[in-house]
């Protein structure tokens, strides 16, 4: 993995990823980061609105899920993205969130934040 020169800081230390892993968190975002945007192929700043909005700390559940069952922080990472490029977006997803169905799961909430954190910022 190449390790960009610069990694967007989080804008949410309470909430999404930041929020979840707590103590973790400055360990866990650069690793976050770097394994999320070299799975999906989106840009460092799109994977920064998705760690930082809800998903993001969904996707940090799955983390601790991670570390619960004995992983470490970069395993526990890198299980928790297999298991979000696994799952695709469903029909329901589809409609709720205007994400194209059958994109894996991970790669659509990270352009939908993206495109949501866009539109805030206009």
């Amino acid at each position: 993995m190449n390790t960009p020169a610069y990694i967007p800081s989080t804008r949410n230390k309470t909430w999404g990823f930041w929020g979840t892993l707590e103590d973790k968190a400055p360990k866990a975002w650069p690793l976050a980061m770097e394994t999320i945007a070299n799975a999906t192929g989106e840009p460092l700043e799109s994977v920064r609105a998705f760690l930082d909005s809800a998903q993001g700390r969904h996707f940090g559940d799955e983390v601790h899920n991670g570390l619960f069952r004995g992983l470490d922080l970069a395993a526990a990472i890198n299980a928790a993205t297999r298991q979000w490029m696994t799952w695709t977006i469903t029909r329901d997803i589809s409609q709720d969130y205007g994400i194209p169905k059958g994109l894996p799961y991970l790669t659509g909430f990270v352009i939908s934040a993206a495109i949501h954190d866009d539109c805030a910022a206009a």
